[in-house]
């Protein structure tokens, strides 16, 4: 049973991420990871470089047909990640 000032481990990583500020460096982190279920594997299998720097998505594609796609999806792939970090973690996609 648990008591009313008992947290969640959830709860409790959430709110460690938060005091030492590398909240947004984890989230980063997992957007990265997650690239293949954001895009596919067929896009993600092209991407030959991706990371976040000031709320910008940095991405270098070997294909330039798939770079194209990305182009024209680039606002739905923001709103993507951003709805699945539950914060505004990108604001543009920058193609390397």
């Amino acid at each position: 049973m648990r008591k009313a000032n008992d947290k969640s481990l959830k709860d409790a990583i959430e709110q460690m991420l938060n005091v030492y500020k590398i909240k947004r460096r984890y989230d980063e982190t997992a957007i990265v990871n997650t690239w293949p279920q954001l895009v596919g594997k067929s896009v993600a299998n092209r991407t030959k470089e991706l990371f976040i720097r000031d709320k910008k998505l940095f991405l270098r594609i070997e294909s330039s047909v798939i770079k194209n796609e990305l182009v024209m999806m680039r606002n739905q792939i923001i709103q993507k990640i951003n709805d699945d970090a539950k914060t505004e973690l990108v604001v543009e996609i920058v193609f390397l």
